[in-house]
């Protein structure tokens, strides 16, 4: 799949797939008595998650009481990590842990939800090591350097060394006498 399919199938996704909720209710039942507050706040959580992948960043969102909203740019990005657990390898889900370098031990945006998760975290790796900013604009196409450019700046840079070398002998010789 081409890089520019591969953004445009990563900006369409917003919601999170329907195997979601079935983890979250799995989750839910394992904590036992703990089902009477935990459903509920998954239900409202799935119904209400969004995501939004722009030329900026991810932008997350969730919440009916608590409303939380997550702004990420891309060039904050530190470090992506996948995490699945039984459940979730078995409903082909996984979570794209996203860390940034604020000091906090967890991550600070988790893209859970998606069956794309690999292509995700493949997006983002692109877009954190500015694969978007290297690639040149229609408008100014550039050229690589003939080799006489190169030659030219080579000598500029052997002769700048050169007589910054001379200079700095020239302050270690011991004075003459006179």
């Amino acid at each position: 799949m081409g890089d520019r399919a591969l953004d445009e199938r990563i900006m369409r996704l917003e919601r999170p797939h329907a195997s979601l909720w079935k983890y979250y209710v799995i989750r839910a039942i394992l904590t036992g008595p703990g089902i009477v507050a935990t459903l509920p706040y998954l239900f409202f959580r799935y119904h209400t998650l969004r995501y939004r992948f722009d030329e900026e960043g991810i932008h997350m969102r969730f919440g009916i009481l608590f409303r939380r909203e997550i702004n990420l740019t891309y060039a904050r990005i530190q470090d992506i990590h996948l995490k699945s657990g039984f459940i979730q390898r078995w409903l082909g889900l996984a979570d794209v842990e996203v860390q940034t370098a604020s000091g906090s031990a967890t991550a600070e945006i988790v893209i859970e939800g998606f069956k794309e998760f690999a292509e995700i975290r493949d997006f983002l790796y692109t877009r954190m090591r500015g694969y978007q900013a290297q690639r040149v604009s229609p408008k100014a196409p550039s050229t690589p350097p003939t080799n006489n450019e190169l030659k030219t700046l080579l000598t500029g840079i052997r002769d700048e060394l050169r007589r910054t070398r001379e200079a700095l002998e020239a302050k270690m010789l011991p004075p003459p006498n006179v």
